[in-house]
């Protein structure tokens, strides 16, 4: 399997994301994401802090009658998935990302009881096929923290 990575910073004021492809073969794939946006967090708010990002696989095969790929994220720099955690200095502000609007499935690798997004598309020839996954973005409330810009990296995997 060919496999692609690319690195999504979350931020309180950007997601970046960069992109590369490892091996081409007779398909290819690659991966963007647009702005993730938290904006001004309040941690005296007993609401949470919801933003959103656009994840957009396109892949290209040459000829191709199924093509299956999956699409999954990495912990970030806690190394838990189920605790991601931004961080500045001193302090640390705890977020999740979520593949669906409830926030209820996180969105990881598929281990810690996480899942990941399942993507293909049936009959190919030359022509590029596009998805988009929305990645829901949370910050607990009423959390303790300093003033600053709290950043994690997150990885993205696409694998095919």
């Amino acid at each position: 399997m060919d496999t692609l990575r690319a690195l999504l910073k979350i931020a309180l004021l950007c997601l970046t994301c960069l992109s590369s492809i490892e091996q081409a073969h007779a398909q290819t794939c690659t991966v963007s994401a647009t702005a993730m946006a938290f904006g001004i967090y309040d941690p005296k708010s007993n609401l949470p802090t919801d933003s959103s990002a656009n994840v957009v696989v396109v892949c290209q095969a040459t000829i191709a009658l199924l093509v299956a790929y999956t699409v999954k994220l990495s912990a970030g720099g806690s190394n838990n998935l189920l605790a991601r955690k931004m961080t500045t200095t001193g302090s640390q502000l705890s977020y999740q990302v979520y593949k669906d609007p409830t926030y209820s499935q996180v969105w990881g690798d598929g281990s810690s009881s996480t899942s990941y997004n399942i993507g293909g598309y049936l009959l190919s020839v030359l022509v590029p096929v596009s998805t988009t996954y929305i990645a829901y973005g949370r910050i607990t409330a009423l959390q303790n923290v300093f003033a600053g810009t709290y950043t994690d990296t997150l990885t993205i995997l696409v694998t095919y």
